[in-house]
């Protein structure tokens, strides 16, 4: 089993651009707060990077559209979230609304090990 983090922003490079600027001008309005916790301008945070490391799960990362791609019988499923995935088959575990609620990386570095103590 591993976890399946998924972004609700898409992974071309205009899209990333786009990203940064929107997160920079008005974070406020980001549409991604897994990506606004967890990532600074343009990489990822160190101290989210370590989290995941220190996790018993292997997790994956995926974007919006490759999410799509790759699961389309869950695309209507709100964005970001968080799944398990056995067997290439997702189980969601943390919806968009729960990583909305989170105001810091501490909040939802908790918030994971909440739904992955729970199983």
């Amino acid at each position: 089993m591993k976890l399946l983090f998924v972004y609700n922003a898409d992974s071309s490079a205009f899209a990333k651009l786009k990203d940064v600027i929107h997160k920079t001008v008005s974070p406020a309005t980001y549409q991604c707060n897994l990506c606004g916790l967890t990532y600074g301008t343009v990489s990822m945070k160190n101290e989210w990077k370590e989290f995941i490391s220190k996790l018993n799960f292997k997790s994956d990362f995926l974007h919006k559209d490759e999410f799509k791609k790759s699961y389309p019988q869950l695309r209507d499923i709100q964005l970001p979230a968080v799944f398990t995935l056995t067997d290439n088959n997702p189980k969601q575990i943390i919806t968009a609304g729960e990583i909305k609620r989170q105001r810091t990386l501490g909040d939802l570095e908790n918030l994971v090990l909440q739904k992955i103590n729970s199983f």
